[in-house]
Protein backbone atom coordinates (compact mmCIF):
# COMPACT_ATOMS: atom_id res chain seq x y z
CA UNK A 1 0.00 0.00 0.00
CA UNK A 2 1.70 3.46 -1.01
CA UNK A 3 1.79 6.11 1.62
CA UNK A 4 -1.05 8.42 0.41
CA UNK A 5 -3.30 5.31 0.04
CA UNK A 6 -2.44 4.59 3.66
CA UNK A 7 -3.40 8.34 4.78
CA UNK A 8 -6.56 8.69 2.64
CA UNK A 9 -9.09 7.57 5.17
CA UNK A 10 -7.45 10.10 7.79
CA UNK A 11 -7.94 13.00 4.93
CA UNK A 12 -11.78 12.34 4.13
CA UNK A 13 -12.33 12.60 8.13
CA UNK A 14 -10.51 15.76 8.01
CA UNK A 15 -12.81 16.87 4.96
CA UNK A 16 -15.63 16.08 6.43
CA UNK A 17 -15.06 18.14 9.64
CA UNK A 18 -14.33 20.85 7.74
CA UNK A 19 -17.54 20.54 6.02
CA UNK A 20 -19.12 19.94 9.14
CA UNK A 21 -17.70 23.38 10.86
CA UNK A 22 -18.78 25.37 7.90
CA UNK A 23 -22.81 24.42 7.94
CA UNK A 24 -23.74 27.96 10.28
CA UNK A 25 -26.95 27.78 11.69
CA UNK A 26 -29.90 29.64 9.93
CA UNK A 27 -29.92 33.13 11.13
CA UNK A 28 -33.02 34.14 12.95
CA UNK A 29 -35.89 36.01 10.63
CA UNK A 30 -36.37 39.06 11.28
CA UNK A 31 -39.95 41.30 10.97
CA UNK A 32 -39.65 44.78 9.70
CA UNK A 33 -42.48 47.43 10.75
CA UNK A 34 -42.83 50.11 9.83
CA UNK A 35 -44.57 52.70 12.44
CA UNK A 36 -48.48 52.70 11.50
CA UNK A 37 -50.84 55.83 11.10
CA UNK A 38 -54.01 56.68 10.78
CA UNK A 39 -54.27 60.13 8.47
CA UNK A 40 -55.05 63.76 10.42
CA UNK A 41 -58.37 65.59 9.89
CA UNK A 42 -58.21 68.68 7.89
CA UNK A 43 -58.72 71.59 9.76
CA UNK A 44 -60.40 74.64 8.87
CA UNK A 45 -58.06 77.16 7.76
CA UNK A 46 -59.19 80.12 10.00
CA UNK A 47 -56.69 79.81 11.85
CA UNK A 48 -53.44 79.29 10.15
CA UNK A 49 -49.05 78.99 11.05
CA UNK A 50 -48.26 81.59 8.02
CA UNK A 51 -44.41 80.77 8.61
CA UNK A 52 -42.08 77.75 7.42
CA UNK A 53 -41.46 75.57 9.51
CA UNK A 54 -39.15 72.79 10.12
CA UNK A 55 -39.06 69.54 12.01
CA UNK A 56 -35.76 68.54 13.40
CA UNK A 57 -34.61 64.49 13.92
CA UNK A 58 -35.56 64.39 17.89
CA UNK A 59 -32.42 63.22 20.00
CA UNK A 60 -32.38 60.03 21.89
CA UNK A 61 -30.11 57.79 23.35
CA UNK A 62 -28.73 55.00 21.95
CA UNK A 63 -31.44 52.28 22.89
CA UNK A 64 -34.05 54.55 21.82
CA UNK A 65 -32.09 55.59 18.78
CA UNK A 66 -32.21 52.72 17.24
CA UNK A 67 -34.27 50.73 14.79
CA UNK A 68 -35.23 47.94 17.97
CA UNK A 69 -38.38 47.72 19.54
CA UNK A 70 -37.58 48.63 23.03
CA UNK A 71 -39.58 47.29 25.62
CA UNK A 72 -39.25 47.57 29.41
CA UNK A 73 -40.33 44.11 31.17
CA UNK A 74 -39.98 44.99 34.44
CA UNK A 75 -38.19 47.49 37.25
CA UNK A 76 -35.29 49.79 35.04
CA UNK A 77 -34.53 46.75 33.09
CA UNK A 78 -34.97 47.61 29.06
CA UNK A 79 -34.17 45.47 26.41
CA UNK A 80 -35.79 44.74 22.67
CA UNK A 81 -38.31 42.56 21.03
CA UNK A 82 -36.40 39.59 19.32
CA UNK A 83 -36.63 38.75 15.81
CA UNK A 84 -38.23 42.22 14.87
CA UNK A 85 -37.09 45.72 14.54
CA UNK A 86 -38.40 49.13 13.18
CA UNK A 87 -38.09 50.04 8.90
CA UNK A 88 -36.08 53.13 10.41
CA UNK A 89 -34.50 53.95 13.94
CA UNK A 90 -37.06 55.58 16.29
CA UNK A 91 -36.58 59.21 15.76
CA UNK A 92 -36.83 59.22 12.34
CA UNK A 93 -39.91 57.50 12.33
CA UNK A 94 -41.75 60.14 14.94
CA UNK A 95 -40.49 62.93 13.18
CA UNK A 96 -41.80 61.56 9.84
CA UNK A 97 -45.48 61.01 11.64
CA UNK A 98 -44.89 64.44 12.80
CA UNK A 99 -44.49 65.89 9.23
CA UNK A 100 -47.05 64.48 7.88
CA UNK A 101 -49.64 65.16 10.79
CA UNK A 102 -48.46 68.72 9.83
CA UNK A 103 -49.36 68.43 6.24
CA UNK A 104 -52.50 66.55 6.77
CA UNK A 105 -53.92 69.26 8.87
CA UNK A 106 -53.48 71.61 6.64
CA UNK A 107 -52.83 74.66 8.24
CA UNK A 108 -49.49 75.14 7.98
CA UNK A 109 -48.05 77.05 5.25
CA UNK A 110 -44.70 74.90 4.67
CA UNK A 111 -43.08 71.98 6.61
CA UNK A 112 -40.14 70.58 6.05
CA UNK A 113 -37.35 67.94 7.93
CA UNK A 114 -33.66 69.05 8.29
CA UNK A 115 -32.77 66.64 6.33
CA UNK A 116 -33.68 69.06 3.11
CA UNK A 117 -31.84 71.82 4.45
CA UNK A 118 -35.23 74.72 3.59
CA UNK A 119 -35.46 77.95 4.68
CA UNK A 120 -37.87 77.93 7.81
CA UNK A 121 -39.07 80.50 10.22
CA UNK A 122 -39.91 78.58 13.16
CA UNK A 123 -38.28 75.31 14.36
CA UNK A 124 -39.62 72.12 16.48
CA UNK A 125 -36.22 70.56 18.45
CA UNK A 126 -37.33 67.91 20.21
CA UNK A 127 -35.59 65.27 22.72
CA UNK A 128 -37.03 61.78 22.70
CA UNK A 129 -37.50 60.53 26.06
CA UNK A 130 -39.79 57.30 25.63
CA UNK A 131 -40.42 55.04 22.92
CA UNK A 132 -40.99 51.81 24.28
CA UNK A 133 -43.34 49.25 25.40
CA UNK A 134 -43.54 48.66 28.54
CA UNK A 135 -45.45 45.83 31.05
CA UNK A 136 -47.99 47.72 33.60
CA UNK A 137 -49.95 45.07 35.59
CA UNK A 138 -48.54 42.31 33.32
CA UNK A 139 -50.18 44.22 29.85
CA UNK A 140 -48.34 45.80 28.13
CA UNK A 141 -48.29 49.19 26.99
CA UNK A 142 -46.91 52.01 24.96
CA UNK A 143 -45.67 55.01 26.02
CA UNK A 144 -44.19 57.62 23.66
CA UNK A 145 -42.70 60.95 25.40
CA UNK A 146 -41.50 63.78 23.24
CA UNK A 147 -40.01 67.12 24.93
CA UNK A 148 -40.21 69.86 22.39
CA UNK A 149 -38.65 73.50 21.73
CA UNK A 150 -40.43 76.10 19.19
CA UNK A 151 -37.47 77.75 18.18
CA UNK A 152 -37.09 81.08 15.80
CA UNK A 153 -35.04 79.83 13.16
CA UNK A 154 -32.33 82.66 12.71
CA UNK A 155 -31.61 84.15 16.19
CA UNK A 156 -32.45 80.44 17.88
CA UNK A 157 -33.97 81.79 20.66
CA UNK A 158 -36.93 79.41 22.20
CA UNK A 159 -40.63 80.38 21.72
CA UNK A 160 -42.18 77.86 24.15
CA UNK A 161 -41.83 74.49 25.16
CA UNK A 162 -43.16 71.54 26.40
CA UNK A 163 -43.55 67.67 27.25
CA UNK A 164 -45.86 65.54 25.19
CA UNK A 165 -46.43 61.92 26.69
CA UNK A 166 -48.88 59.26 25.88
CA UNK A 167 -50.09 56.17 26.67
CA UNK A 168 -51.87 53.94 24.90
CA UNK A 169 -52.44 50.20 26.11
CA UNK A 170 -51.94 47.16 23.61
CA UNK A 171 -55.07 44.61 22.99
CA UNK A 172 -52.89 41.74 23.91
CA UNK A 173 -49.36 40.56 24.44
CA UNK A 174 -48.22 39.93 20.26
CA UNK A 175 -46.29 42.22 18.74
CA UNK A 176 -48.56 43.32 16.32
CA UNK A 177 -50.82 44.42 18.76
CA UNK A 178 -48.00 46.43 20.19
CA UNK A 179 -46.80 47.86 17.01
CA UNK A 180 -50.27 48.88 16.61
CA UNK A 181 -50.57 50.50 19.72
CA UNK A 182 -47.17 52.67 18.83
CA UNK A 183 -49.16 54.01 15.92
CA UNK A 184 -52.31 55.36 17.99
CA UNK A 185 -49.76 56.55 20.30
CA UNK A 186 -47.87 57.87 17.40
CA UNK A 187 -51.28 59.82 16.25
CA UNK A 188 -52.28 61.23 19.38
CA UNK A 189 -48.92 62.72 19.86
CA UNK A 190 -48.89 64.09 16.52
CA UNK A 191 -52.32 65.48 17.35
CA UNK A 192 -51.68 67.70 20.44
CA UNK A 193 -48.19 68.81 18.45
CA UNK A 194 -50.18 70.29 15.83
CA UNK A 195 -52.55 71.69 17.98
CA UNK A 196 -50.35 73.06 20.32
CA UNK A 197 -47.88 74.63 17.93
CA UNK A 198 -50.60 76.12 15.60
CA UNK A 199 -51.90 77.84 19.18
CA UNK A 200 -48.24 79.25 19.77
CA UNK A 201 -48.25 80.24 16.38
CA UNK A 202 -51.64 82.72 16.78
CA UNK A 203 -50.23 83.57 19.82
CA UNK A 204 -46.65 85.05 18.40
CA UNK A 205 -48.05 86.40 15.39
CA UNK A 206 -50.72 88.93 17.80
CA UNK A 207 -47.47 90.05 19.23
Amino acid sequence: MSLGSRHLPALLLLLASLSACSVLPEAEPIHVYRLPGTPLQAQPASSRLDRALRIATPKADRMLGSARIAVVPEGNRISAYQGARWSDDAPTLLRDRLIAAFREDGRTASVSSDDNHLHADLELLGDLRGFHAEYVGGKPQVRVSLDVNLVHSTSQRVLASRRFEVRQSAGDERLDSVVAAFGAAGDQLSRQLVDWTLAQGGRLAGR
